[in-house]
């Protein structure tokens, strides 16, 4: 798998012709300003390559969760602005709801070579999240009647079979056109590929966040992969409660019990070590507000927290255990942070792992979401060999599962 055989932007040319690509700019926006623009400047490599190939340049992309149907405050307008800036040129932003009627076909028509259009967010038309036996097929074939290729540069939707994400490359194939996938593609395939199948050893993975079920399998898939796994986060106290100890109030999914149990005897089995915290910062209740700085903590032994008393974030022995287990590493892949991050009096654990990261030589791979949000929020997003733009994608990528936006795209012959 870490060696791609999919056609990429580099295997076609496409001078003068009409190149749809699927990009992910869902970037986070506060009243109408971009926060963080990570994901459109992950994009440029692939628009100034067929920028400066003489392609007419059609962009697409979703943003937030569309629930209750189209509004502004989900508009793409601050990306087409941003994206301007970043090209030096205007990119021609299409505002209509309906994605891809007359103002967009119109607009396309008029494109000359090197042009750049950003089609509406695509989750306005509603047909684009459909189970893939429906998936918005009129939407798709419309989305395809405006190019003559397609290119797939969106990692953080490439495991969700959307309309624009691989249903489209069936009407692009039926005219002779190419789908291919983009430069972030290949650098997220092969950086998260060659961690999963060919990683230089020592290799420890880190898992963290709230709810064990969510990572069931890649719990799973990394042991048989990885020398240790480290475990941190809301979903440490279920393993502790199945080893037997007092976790309070903290956040548990006694239906996952077993599983658990499951898991640390596979680890045992197969001669791997898994590392599950040793001490907790613990408080009453969980900070309401969540950035609450006042909220009051004591540390205690992870197998007897009271039973008054929630787990919060690692404590500091475990920082220690969890740093020294990355200090011999040679790749780590890290998903999930060790505690209420978003909180200052409880995101010890998780600076500390992004530090230890930072210091240490190994490759490290940090996959999207959170962990991301973290690492860059401390200041060490430069310190890492790879920062995935997709949480879902990455966490479906190190599970072993094939993603729809890349197995949609060509073989290479």
């Amino acid at each position: 798998m870490a060696t791609l055989n999919k056609k990429t932007v580099d295997d076609f040319n496409a001078a003068g012709r009409r190149v749809l690509v699927r990009c992910d700019f869902n970037v986070p926006l506060k009243n109408g300003e971009i926060t963080d623009d990570t994901r459109i400047v992950a994009a440029l490599p692939t628009i100034n390559k067929l920028i400066s190939e003489g392609a007419k340049v059609i962009l697409c992309s979703h943003l937030g969760k569309v629930k209750n149907g189209p509004n502004e405050g989900e508009s793409l307008a601050p990306v087409a602005k941003r994206l301007s800036e970043k090209l030096g040129k205007e990119v021609k932003f299409i505002s209509d709801y309906h994605v891809t009627g007359e103002a967009a076909t119109e607009a396309v028509a008029a494109m000359k070579p090197g042009d750049v259009i950003l089609l509406q967010n695509t989750r306005f038309r509603g047909k684009e999240e459909t189970k893939p036996e429906a998936a918005g097929e009129g939407f798709a074939k419309e989305l395809a009647d405006l190019a003559d290729d397609y290119v797939c540069d969106a990692f953080g939707s490439a495991h969700r079979a959307h309309a624009s994400v691989a249903v489209v490359t069936k009407y692009i194939r039926a005219k002779g056109g190419t789908c291919a996938v983009g430069y972030l593609m290949q650098k997220e395939i092969k950086f998260l590929g060659n961690a999963v199948e060919n990683p230089v050893r020592p290799f420890v993975a880190i898992l963290g966040g709230a709810k064990v079920a969510d990572k069931l399998n890649v719990i799973s898939n990394l042991l048989e992969k990885c020398d240790t796994l480290i475990i941190g986060g809301g979903m440490a106290y279920t393993f502790i409660k199945a080893q037997g100890g007092e976790i309070g109030t903290s956040l548990v999914d006694d239906t996952k019990l077993d599983y658990c149990k499951e898991m640390l005897e596979k680890a045992k089995k197969l001669g791997k070590t898994i590392l599950l915290p040793v001490d907790t910062v613990v408080t009453a209740s969980f900070p309401d507000p969540i950035d609450d700085p006042t909220i009051k903590t004591e540390v205690v032994e992870t197998m007897k927290i009271p039973a008054d008393r929630m787990g919060m974030d690692i404590g500091p022995k475990t920082i220690e255990m969890y740093a020294n287990a990355v200090k011999n590493a040679k790749t780590v892949v890290w998903n999930g942070p060790m505690g209420v991050f978003e909180n200052p009096v409880l995101a010890a654990g998780t600076k500390a792992v992004a530090a230890a990261l930072a210091e240490t030589d190994a490759t490290t791979i940090i996959g999207g979401g959170d962990s991301a949000a973290a690492v860059n929020q401390l200041g060490y997003a430069d310190k890492m060999t790879h920062i995935s733009t997709g949480g879902g994608a990455s966490l479906e990528f190190l599970e072993g599962k094939a993603l729809p936006g890349v197995v949609s795209a060509d073989d290479k012959d």
